[in-house]
């Protein structure tokens, strides 16, 4: 199925304003205020587009195309759009207030018990969660930007004074969101031969070396990273003492949520007061991919450009880029550690949490693409990560039938659960649900496909995405008020077991992000081969010549007809030189064109010879 991204885009925004606008007016239905992640990522099905796509921006009323009103009409007219946006969002800021008139973060609902028959106290469910420190970041940098342009676009009083206060409240949250990224990072630091070490060498070795000599590589690869870790990052001193220890491993990313005992983070912004921590000092896979796509939006062009932050949030914008640049070389340095990479072995086991699934396999291949795309990647490893993308695939029954009993459909339903260590203090110990894998593999394929520049590894990942968008796109909700929403998983997998089917808001989310890659996909230029250029410039120097030799014949004043016709040919010709470096195919269908012209030219005159 091919990836439309216009189309699909607008069929989503249509779906979403007809299922969240009743009778015209926002309705956050039962699950609203609930968990601020999914009311963010609701909100950022129609934010993200608006931001990263031009054809789709809603901040100037003039300006918004027919097609995205008609999506958008359960919405209202298109003076009245950026209005109800504004307001929508002003709620959203004041629904997730604490009392301490700082930012909330509570992960509400997204959070379950790790034991079924237990209830989690309230207490537990305000706890803020990396997902939604990360959302924030992505959703508020789309409302300032937003606010940017529409603040000029408006004379309404009330529209004014609604826009100043949601400005203010939003970068708060910002704010808030940043320091808490920087709190919920962590390094965490092991013996080889405890079963943390043991499971990483495990990893490291694949079976073919000793764990000693897993060390001793271990220590040459990052000795580096190890150095800049421990002069430019603040730690407590037992772990900078035992970081300096070249003789013990360690992980960095993120964990859960704030880190038990990080310290407060200095700030000169009111964010309120800032939490204790609770998670353990132990990065996880999965919350480390989730921190590193937000923060990516804080250096993105239209930030920059349109000057989103301010000074205080610039300082710890670079904080976070540390913390962001020193994750991905260090996973990056383990996926492709050694000869045989660690990431070719499927399902990748984790460290801290003990467990393995191809879900981790994908959370390291999306941190390497992260790499990939902030470095000049080799084709060597492009290639290799081709063939982790497509074992993904068929390992998840995406590309592959689903057999009886397949337990591959764990990835999809339920999805893939995390133990959120350091959660059980206030209350039973708590679990997080991931089953978002085809949407995120979906997103990931893309995104090394506009990365690649190597034709065959170009085309192989673009029927990859395409073959995965037709599994996703086929997931969508067929009924009710969620339909041409996701994730109706039964649709696709008959044997998955049996599950209410609200909207998800967060699969529905991870494929408008799809959707956007997409857009920035097709908007690269096309790739081409030097083979191909070399080819149109051999046609291209004999149509020159063949033009030059045409036009040495008599013409006839009264014959415009061929008159044209050599006009027609060298505004060709001219087309395929502009043309010939960045398409060279169409530079060669141009040529061709021109040259069965000539011929034919040519041909009318030898027969008008031949007639005389």
């Amino acid at each position: 199925m091919q990836i439309k991204p216009r189309q699909h885009l607008l069929d989503i925004w249509q779906a979403v304003s007809r299922h969240s606008f009743e009778s015209g007016e926002w309705d956050w239905g039962e699950g609203g205020g609930l968990s601020s992640v999914a009311d963010a990522e609701r909100l950022l099905c129609l934010m993200y587009p608006a931001t990263e796509i031009a054809a789709f921006r809603l901040d100037d009323p003039d300006t918004i195309e027919r097609d995205v009103q008609t999506a958008l009409k359960d919405v209202g007219g298109r003076t009245e759009i950026p209005a109800k946006l504004v307001r929508i969002l002003a709620e959203f800021m004041d629904i997730y207030t604490a009392e301490d008139e700082g930012p909330s973060f509570a992960g509400g609902h997204y959070f379950d018990a790790c034991d079924p028959g237990e209830e989690l106290t309230e207490e537990q469910r305000r706890l803020g969660v990396v997902d939604s420190f990360s959302m924030s970041i992505t959703l508020c940098l789309a409302i300032l930007g937003f606010l940017k342009v529409y603040t000029g676009r408006t004379r309404r009083a009330e529209v004014r004074a609604l826009i100043e206060k949601l400005r203010t409240a939003t970068e708060t949250r910002l704010t808030a969101a940043m320091v808490s990224l920087l709190r919920s990072f962590t390094v965490n630091v092991f013996d080889p031969d405890d079963p943390q070490g043991r499971t990483l060498c495990d990893v490291l070795g694949q079976g073919q070396v000793s764990r000693r000599v897993v060390v001793e590589r271990f220590q040459r690869r990052f000795r580096a990273l190890r150095a800049t870790i421990d002069e430019r990052l603040v730690f407590g001193v037992d772990i900078a003492d035992r970081l300096t220890d070249q003789n013990q491993l360690f992980e960095c990313g993120w964990a859960w949520t704030l880190v038990k005992d990080s310290p407060p983070v200095e700030t000169t912004e009111p964010i309120g007061r800032q939490p204790a921590g609770v998670a353990w000092p132990v990065p996880y896979l999965y919350f480390t991919v989730v921190a590193l796509d937000g923060i990516q939006d804080l250096f993105s062009e239209r930030a920059l450009t349109l000057g989103l932050l301010t000074p205080e949030q610039q300082r710890l914008a670079e904080a976070l880029r540390l913390r962001w640049e020193i994750t991905q070389q260090y996973w990056s340095g383990i996926a492709r550690f050694g000869d045989v990479w660690p990431l070719e072995d499927i399902p990748w086991r984790t460290t801290g949490q003990s467990t393995e699934s191809a879900y981790f396999s994908l959370s390291v291949a999306s941190i390497l693409v992260h790499d990939l795309l902030r470095r000049r990647a080799t084709d060597e490893d492009l290639t290799r990560t081709v063939a982790v993308m497509e074992r993904l695939a068929e390992r998840s029954r995406i590309t592959s039938r689903m057999t009886e009993e397949d337990t591959a459909i764990v990835l999809h339903a339920p999805g893939v659960r995390l133990a959120l260590q350091g959660s059980g203090d206030t209350g039973p110990p708590m679990q997080w649900t991931m089953a978002d894998f085809s949407a995120q593999l979906l997103k990931r394929s893309i995104q090394l496909c506009a990365l690649s520049r190597n034709v065959s590894s170009h085309d192989r990942l673009l029927r990859l995405a395409e073959r995965i968008f037709a599994h996703v796109w086929e997931r969508r909700i067929h009924y009710g008020k969620g339909a041409g929403l996701w994730d109706d998983v039964q649709a696709v997998y008959p044997s998955a077991p049996a599950m209410e089917r609200p909207p998800s808001w967060s699969f529905t989310e991870r494929v408008v992000e799809c959707m956007v890659a997409g857009r920035r996909l097709y908007g690269q230029p096309p790739l081409h081969s030097t083979e191909l250029v070399g080819s149109a410039s051999s046609l291209l120097s004999e149509a020159t010549h063949l033009l030059g030799k045409e036009l040495l014949e008599p013409t006839s004043g009264q014959d415009t007809s061929r008159s044209l016709a050599l006009k027609s040919v060298e505004a060709g010709l001219a087309r395929a030189r502009e043309v010939l470096d960045r398409q060279p195919g169409t530079a060669m269908a141009l040529i061709l064109g021109v040259l069965a012209e000539l011929d034919s030219l040519a041909r009318g005159r030898r027969a008008a010879s031949r007639g005389e």
